[in-house]
């Protein structure tokens, strides 16, 4: 939990402002909501609700009205929660002051169980429904993400549709999306400590990429790295390709026996106070790159290298119009020459509370933007694939790669491994 929820409420005060300055209103709310449990699944906020509220509690709400005044909808459970869960969300002025709104209400009726689902039963959410049709039958202007959202908060505002015909929503998600965009300072602290658990897990991978050994053991040493060093676990399934699976982008299996003269690609991210890292190195089983290993290895450093040593505000991540300014052309047309190879995917993309965070590729790059940048080139038929990936901070006039210090050349790695 945060000691200084001070932060959310500054963002709140920004969202009101550009809501009201874009729409030229003055009254009205922004709604937002909280993802809801799963059994199976490890809880995760959503991300735009979490960035303004600081809140890791599922199936709340937050109502912002155009005045500035925040409320949190709870459900209300009674006493049947704290038997199953921890929680220390209740509906009283003293925890309202202590995270920064104005107040904490119960949805509505009392619920049935210790947690609620996105089926919205009319009496578990009476409270909130009934000051929801109160601004709609005054014509007040509602706000909310109605299109970059989880979908079981899409099949909520469909259900709330239901209830209230003439409800309608402006879509606040660009707005949003352009806050979230621009990383302030705390929330780079919390994008390096998500990097540093990281590069540590990454030197964790090296003592178990050994011959006859497992993929999955890898992915063990790497994930047991994230747990002691007090992470929430991977940002994404690890990715752990050995062999012909380095060629599979997304591989997530895991299971391959490794092989002496096989490349691993190890492809991971810690996610510390909801913010992930995306950090990806290529190690040779044995410990030692093959001539012909090296060699394409060294031409997507220098890919990598080229592009870092160019990016910067005024440079798109990817803009046809404008190809001398686009890394992602940038870098196809450095490994045409050097390698006669096409790359598959996008050069990098935006970095934070999600792994691919919000921002268009449609702007350039601005001050307070963070992204990867991360060349490769896969060979299914030499069973050879090498990717090389870390997180940039644009700054003025350039950027500051935020892992930096895990080890990168050819020669590093092989002594890494060594070590």
């Amino acid at each position: 939990m945060h000691n200084d929820f001070s932060i959310f409420a500054q963002r709140r005060a920004a969202l009101v402002d550009i809501i009201k300055s874009s729409f030229g209103v003055e009254q009205g709310a922004i709604i937002l909501f909280a993802g809801f449990e799963h059994e199976h699944y490890r809880y995760r906020q959503e991300s735009s609700f979490y960035y303004f509220t600081g809140i890791q509690e599922p199936a709340t709400i937050l109502w912002l009205d155009l005045d500035g005044t925040a409320t949190l909808y709870l459900p209300n459970y009674g006493d049947k929660r704290a038997v199953w869960m921890h929680t220390w969300l209740l509906p009283t002025q003293e925890v309202a002051d202590q995270i920064q709104v104005d107040e904490i209400k119960l949805l509505g009726a009392l619920s049935q169980t210790f947690e609620i689902c996105p089926l919205l039963h009319t009496q578990e959410y009476e409270i909130f429904l009934q000051r929801l049709r109160m601004n709609v039958d005054q014509s007040r202007h509602l706000f909310t993400m109605t299109k970059c959202m989880l979908m079981e908060q899409r099949f909520m505002l469909n259900q709330l549709a239901a209830h209230i015909p003439s409800l309608h929503w402006h879509d606040a998600g660009p707005h949003i999306a352009k806050l979230r965009r621009k990383k302030d300072q705390s929330e780079i602290e919390a994008l390096y400590k998500a990097v540093n658990v990281t590069m540590i897990a990454h030197e964790g991978a090296t003592k178990a990429i050994k011959p006859s050994n497992y993929e999955y053991e890898v992915q063990a040493a790497i994930e047991y790295v994230f747990t002691e060093a007090g992470s929430q676990g991977a940002a994404f399934p690890s990715i752990i390709g050995s062999g012909i699976n380095s060629t599979v982008l997304h591989y997530r299996e895991n299971n391959r026996q490794m092989e002496m003269g096989d490349l691993v690609v190890v492809d991971i991210g810690a996610m510390y106070d909801q913010y992930c890292a995306d950090l990806t190195r290529t190690f040779p089983v044995g410990g030692k790159f093959t001539p012909r290993q090296r060699e394409i290895y060294n031409i997507v450093l220098e890919c990598q290298e080229f592009i870092a040593g160019i990016a910067a505000p005024g440079y798109w991540l990817n803009n046809k119009e404008q190809p001398d300014k686009s890394l992602n052309h940038l870098a196809r047309e450095f490994l045409k020459q050097r390698a006669h190879y096409e790359l598959p995917h996008g050069i990098g993309h935006f970095l934070g509370l999600d792994v691919h965070d919000v921002g268009s590729s449609a702007e350039p790059l601005h001050e307070g933007d963070v992204i990867t940048i991360e060349p490769g080139i896969y060979l299914p038929h030499e069973e050879l694939g090498v990717r090389i990936e870390d997180n940039y901070w644009i700054v003025t006039g350039g950027n500051v790669c935020l892992s930096e210090q895990l080890p990168k050349s050819a020669d590093e790695i092989e002594k890494m491994m060594a070590e």
